[in-house]
């Protein structure tokens, strides 16, 4: 497993009782009292090191290579996924993955930025950057789901859009913009979860939602900390302190009353157990859904139009 720098003596301690077991299966050698030492040294040490993270490593596991990302969860919580491509106006944006799938017995449209296992895989995801044409396609899935009433479920994994100037070109500001406009009226449930990085304006492009959940070790923030680093200090390099005063990690954000919940992960992370992760993810969906479906629309819109109204306010 890649591990972070500040997993590494709980990566080695690990190693030390994976070789202890593999030498007693080869000696027939019994050690287990020492193995069982081993074992609640290594809990101990987790409980210790991710009971007490700081924001910079947070946002360290949010971008774990290994950590689930939107077409695993589609994968491990969803069946009949059809992927729908193309926004009928420029291309297909790979970063932007959208379709309809079934959650359990109930049909739903499915929205969320997709980023890359290798070097091939991110240059086809535009390492999870969607350009304008990846926020018109998700615009046309969600009317689409408003069309046939299909709640829709949304997954938010970027960085930030994408910034080149093919994009601009293209009306990157205007896609996001109409896109935040749209979703206000948008006459079905919808329910986001930030499962890694939110970032930016790129995250809130398909963020508009009756519920917002984030992932325990996932962050969302209007900007990277590297990049406010950069701008309010001229160094890159002081990332960790921006993390720090940017109050970007779910925790701080439940407190602000910017999101509804917290989503527990396993301990490690979302990485160590994308199964657990998962069924946890998705139990909290299926009941928002089901109260968010039993509401009036006119009061559902209504509620989701006050809810953003009220962020940043304070008296």
């Amino acid at each position: 497993m890649n591990g972070l720098e500040f997993e590494k003596p709980i990566i080695e301690l690990e190693k030390k009782i994976e070789e202890l077991r593999n030498f007693v299966s080869d000696k027939k050698v019994d050690i287990s009292s020492e193995v069982k030492r081993l074992e609640e040294k290594l809990e101990h040490l987790k409980k210790e090191t991710y009971g007490n993270l700081t924001p910079w490593q947070r946002v360290q596991i949010a971008r774990h290579p290994k950590r689930p990302y939107t077409l695993d969860y589609i994968n491990m919580m969803m069946s009949d996924f059809v992927e729908l491509h193309g926004d009928r106006h420029f291309g297909d944006d790979k970063a932007m993955v959208t379709g309809l799938a079934r959650l359990g017995e109930r049909k739903i449209a499915v929205i969320g930025q997709q980023k890359g296992r290798d070097t091939k895989d991110n240059l086809k995801r535009n390492f999870g950057c969607a350009h304008p044409e990846g926020y018109r396609k998700a615009l046309r899935v969600m009317q689409l789901a408003e069309k046939f009433n299909l709640p829709i479920v949304i997954f938010i994994d970027t960085p930030g859009a994408y910034p080149g100037v093919g994009a601009e070109e293209r009306g990157q500001a205007q896609a996001i913009a109409l896109n935040l406009r749209e979703m206000t009226s948008i006459s079905v449930p919808i329910v986001a979860v930030v499962i890694g990085e939110g970032g930016s304006g790129g995250a809130l492009g398909i963020g508009i939602a009756d519920k917002i959940y984030v992932l325990e070790n996932a962050y969302y923030s209007v900007i990277s900390p590297e990049g406010c680093a950069a701008i309010l200090w001229k160094e890159g390099s002081r990332a960790s302190d921006a993390a720090s005063v940017l109050k970007l990690t779910a925790g701080e954000l439940l407190k602000m009353g910017i999101i509804d919940e917290v989503v527990p992960e396993p301990l490690g992370g979302a990485h160590r157990q994308p199964e657990q992760t998962a069924e946890i993810l998705k139990e909290i969906i299926v009941k928002n859904l089901n109260e968010l479906i039993a509401m009036d629309k006119a009061q559902l819109l209504e509620l989701r139009y006050k809810k953003f109204r009220q962020i940043g306010v304070y008296e």
